[in-house]
C-alpha cells in the first residue's frame, strides 16, 4: 500500500488531463487512498491547474465528505485564488455549500483573498454577510481579510467600518488598510493612516509608506521614515530599494546614490530604479554611464532597463549606443513588446534615422498612441512636416485616438514650416473633435507660429486671452518677435512685464540685455545685470554632446576637464588655420 501511494502521487503530479486522472481516481477509490488527507491535498493541487475541472473536483471531495474535514475543501478554493480565474474559487465555494459543505474560519480568508484578486466587491459583501451569520466576525484573521478585500476593491467605507469596529488591531490590520489606499492611488490617505498607527510598524508598513511618499512627492515624510529605518531596522534589499525609489522619484539623486552604493546587495530592481529614474528626470548621460557600469559587472539588463536606455539614447542622439541596444535585444532573444518597440522607433526617429524608424514602426504587430507619437515627433523634429501631417491622418483613419503629445508634435511641425492655417485647424480640433484642452505648450507653439509668420498682433492676443498665465518663455518669444519687426513700444511693455515675474531664466535676461544694447539703452543693460546678480541668476554655459565609439561626450563652454583636451584643441587649431588659409 505504501509503494502504491507514492506511485499514485507521482502519477497525479505528472497528470496532464482529466481522462488520465479518471484512471488514477479509480485506483484511489479501490485502494481507499481517496480518504487520505495528504493524497487529497495533492489532488487539489492538480485541480487548481485546471479551472474547467471544478465540478469534477467537487464530486471527488463529496465522495469522502463523511471522513474528511474542511481542509481539502479549503485547499481546493485556495488553489484557484492565485490562478488566472480567481472567480472560480467563489463558484466552487457556492457549489460545495449547496452540496452540504460547512465553511469555517479558515475558509473565509481564502475566499476573501479570491474576491480581492478579481475586485469582487459584491461577492466580498456577500461573504461578509455569511461571516456575520455564522458568528465568525470576531475572528481577527477574518477581520483583517475583510479589510484587505474591501481595500483592494476600493470600498474604503466598508473597510474603514470593519477597521473601526475591531476591538484589537495588530500591524496586519493597519497594513491592510494602508495597502488598500496604496493600490487605489490614495497616497495621502495611506500616509495619514500610517501617522495614526498605535502599533510598531513592520517592514511591510514602511515599504508601503515609502512607496506612497515616492508617488505623491512627500520627501519630508520619506526622510523621516528613512530615519526610523536606520534607528530600528537593519536595512535589507527590500527596504533599501523602497528608499532608493522614494529618493529617485523625488529627484534626490545624491541621497539615492548614497543608498545605492551602501546596499549590501543589489538586484535588477535596484538598477532599474536608478537607471529609469535618471532617464525620467532628464539625466540621460548619467543613466548610460550607470548602464555601462552594470554591464561591466556582468549583470544582464531586462526589458524595462533596455527601454529606459533606448529613451536615454533618443534624448542624447547617441545612435551607435541605441543601435547596439537594438542588436542586443535581438541577439539575446528578448521578447519585443509594445514598450520596447516604441522605444526603438523613438530612438531611431530622434537620431534622424527616419527610414529605420518607419521600418520598425510598420513591422510592429501592435501600436498604441505612444508609438504613433514617437514617429510623429521624430518627423516633426527633422522638418519632415508633410510626412508628419500625412501620418497623423493615417493615425486617425486607423482608429487610434490622439492625445496632447500628438497635437504638440503636429503643431511643432506646422510651426517649423509656417503652416498658419493648418496650425489653427489642428489647434481648434484638439478641443472640438477630441475633447483635449490645450496646455501651455500648445499655446506656446501657436504663439511661436504666429510670431514666425509676422502675425504679432494675433500672437499677443492669444497670449492675452489664453486660460493660463503666459510663462517667461512665451513672453520671450513675443519680445524677440517685437525686436525682429521693430515694434519698440510693445517690446518695452513686455520687458517691464517680464521683470515683474519671479523667474531665473538666464536666457531671457540675456535677450533683454541684448535688446537694450541694440537700442543703446545702456542704463537698462546695467540694471539688468545688477538684477541678475541680486536674484542669483547665472548665464547657463553653452554645451554640446558628441558620440564617439558609442560613448557620449559633453563639452561645456570654458571647461577643459576632458582627458583629451590637449588633442582636441590641436585639431581645432589645425582646422582654424586651414580655414583662414583658404580665405
Amino acid at each position: 500500500m505504501f509503494n502504491l501511494k507514492w506511485v499514485l502521487l507521482d502519477s497525479i503530479k505528472d497528470c496532464k488531463n482529466l481522462r488520465i486522472f479518471r484512471q488514477i481516481h479509480a485506483q484511489l477509490v479501490t485502494s481507499g487512498l481517496v480518504y487520505d488527507d495528504f493524497v487529497t491535498s495533492k489532488v487539489m493541487e492538480f485541480f487548481a491547474n485546471f479551472v474547467e475541472y471544478g465540478d469534477y473536483a467537487c464530486d471527488y471531495l463529496e465522495q469522502g465528505n463523511t471522513r474528511l474535514g474542511s481542509f481539502p475543501f479549503n485547499s481546493l478554493i485556495n488553489g484557484y485564488v492565485g490562478g488566472e480565474f480567481p472567480q472560480m474559487a467563489v463558484s466552487v465555494y457556492r457549489r460545495m455549500v449547496r452540496d452540504g459543505f460547512v465553511p469555517d474560519m479558515f475558509t473565509f480568508p481564502v475566499l476573501l483573498k479570491a474576491c480581492s484578486n478579481f475586485s469582487g466587491s459584491r461577492e466580498g459583501r456577500q461573504v461578509h454577510g455569511v461571516v456575520v451569520k455564522l458568528g465568525l466576525l470576531a475572528d481577527h484573521y477574518v477581520q483583517n481579510s475583510l479589510i484587505r478585500c474591501y481595500g483592494a476593491c476600493g470600498d474604503f467605507s466598508c473597510a474603514g467600518k470593519v477597521f473601526d469596529e475591531m476591538l484589537v488591531r495588530d500591524v496586519v490590520s493597519w497594513n491592510s488598510l494602508i495597502s488598500g489606499f496604496m493600490k487605489a492611488g490614495h497616497f495621502d490617505e495611506a500616509i495619514s493612516v500610517f501617522f495614526r498607527m498605535d502599533v510598531e510598524p513592520s517592514m511591510t508598513t514602511l515599504v508601503s509608506v515609502l512607496a506612497a511618499c515616492a508617488r505623491n512627492g512627500d520627501l519630508c515624510t520619506g526622510k523621516g521614515i528613512h530615519g526610523v529605518i536606520e534607528r530600528r531596522f537593519k536595512v535589507n534589499l527590500v527596504l533599501g530599494n523602497a528608499m532608493l525609489d522614494m529618493y529617485v522619484k523625488n529627484g534626490c539623486f545624491y541621497e539615492a546614490k548614497n543608498i545605492f552604493d551602501e546596499l549590501p546587495t543589489r538586484d535588477i530592481v535596484s538598477w532599474t530604479i536608478m537607471i529609469t529614474g535618471l532617464v525620467q528626470s532628464d539625466h540621460p548621460k548619467q543613466s548610460l554611464e550607470l548602464f555601462s557600469m552594470m554591464r561591466t559587472l556582468g549583470i544582464s539588463p531586462d526589458a524595462i532597463i533596455l527601454t529606459s536606455v533606448l529613451s536615454a539614447c533618443a534624448s542624447l542622439g547617441t545612435l551607435d549606443f541605441g543601435t547596439w541596444v537594438h542588436e542586443y535585444i535581438n541577439q539575446r532573444g528578448i521578447k519585443w513588446d509594445i514598450h520596447i518597440g516604441t522605444a526603438i522607433v523613438d530612438m531611431y526617429a530622434k537620431c534622424g534615422c527616419i527610414e529605420m524608424a518607419l521600418k520598425i514602426f510598420y513591422s510592429m504587430s501592435q501600436r498604441n498612441t505612444f508609438t504613433w507619437n514617437a514617429l510623429l515627433c521624430g518627423l516633426a523634429m527633422h522638418g519632415l512636416v508633410h510626412e508628419a501631417l500625412n501620418l497623423f491622418e493615417v493615425m486617425i483613419i486607423s482608429g487610434v485616438k490622439p492625445n496632447e503629445i500628438t497635437f504638440l508634435a503636429i503643431l511643432t511641425a506646422c510651426c517649423h514650416c509656417g503652416l498658419v492655417d493648418e496650425g489653427r485647424k489642428y489647434f481648434d480640433n484638439m478641443s472640438k473633435l477630441y475633447n483635449l484642452l490645450p496646455k501651455l505648450e500648445h499655446y506656446g507653439c501657436m504663439i511661436d507660429l504666429f510670431c514666425r509668420a509676422g502675425l504679432l498682433e494675433e500672437a499677443v492676443e492669444l497670449a492675452r486671452t489664453m486660460p493660463m498665465k503666459p510663462d517667461v518663455l512665451i513672453w520671450g518669444l513675443l519680445l524677440n518677435a517685437c525686436t525682429t519687426v521693430g515694434n519698440i513700444e510693445l517690446s518695452h511693455r513686455i520687458q517691464d512685464y517680464i521683470l515683474e515675474l519671479d523667474h531665473d531664466d538666464s536666457g531671457v535676461f540675456v535677450l533683454l540685455s541684448n535688446i537694450s544694447a541694440i537700442n543703446q539703452r545702456w542704463s537698462n543693460v546695467t540694471r539688468l545685470r545688477r538684477l541678475m546678480k541680486d536674484r542669483g541668476v547665472r548665464k547657463a554655459p553653452g554645451s554640446s554632446v558628441i558620440e564617439v565609439d558609442g560613448k557620449a561626450h559633453e563639452f561645456v563652454v570654458g571647461d577643459i576637464s576632458h582627458l583629451q583636451t590637449e588633442e582636441i584643441y590641436k585639431v581645432l587649431n589645425l582646422i582654424n588655420s586651414v580655414y583662414h588659409e583658404s580665405h
